[in-house]
């Protein structure tokens, strides 16, 4: 399996836990890495399609791992399972389009008026899981 700066930094993390690198461990990382955005079924399907073997609570079982490493993330996209996505990627604020699903990343400056404003009373924001949710111009323009 190719070494890459992140494959490097799983093993270097899960061997700090006491945990092996396997190849499952590292498809998977790979897997939330090509994908961007997935749910856990998404994840498993793109393992899949290479190995076939990986069952679906080795996939749980990987990205409850890795997040707990502070390699991938989570935020809720749809009020099903949860999204995760590589902490590679500098941290956004998740865009998600009602109609057609489309996810779009922004910078958290855009919503640094809100983070202030709960700050002012105390209030830590987690700007990485944070999703709004609306209608994006495609959808909108549209009317579909």
């Amino acid at each position: 399996m190719k070494t890459t700066p992140m494959n490097d930094d799983l093993a270097t993390r899960l061997k700090e836990q006491g945990l092996r690198l396997t190849p499952q461990r590292q498809l998977i990382l790979r897997a939330v890495e090509d994908l961007r955005h997935a749910t856990p079924d998404e994840v498993l399907a793109h393992v899949r399609s290479q190995v076939s073997s990986v069952n679906a609570s080795t996939v749980y079982r990987t990205l409850e791992v890795l997040e707990e490493l502070g390699l991938v993330r989570h935020a809720h996209l749809s009020d099903r399972a949860p999204t995760y996505h590589s902490t590679v990627e500098h941290e956004h604020v998740h865009a998600v389009c009602r109609r057609c699903g489309t996810v779009r990343s922004y910078d958290p400056a855009v919503v640094q008026p809100v983070v202030d404003a709960l700050a002012a009373d105390g209030f830590v924001v987690d700007v990485g899981h944070l999703a709004i949710f609306g209608e994006c111009a495609e959808c909108g323009a549209t009317g579909t």
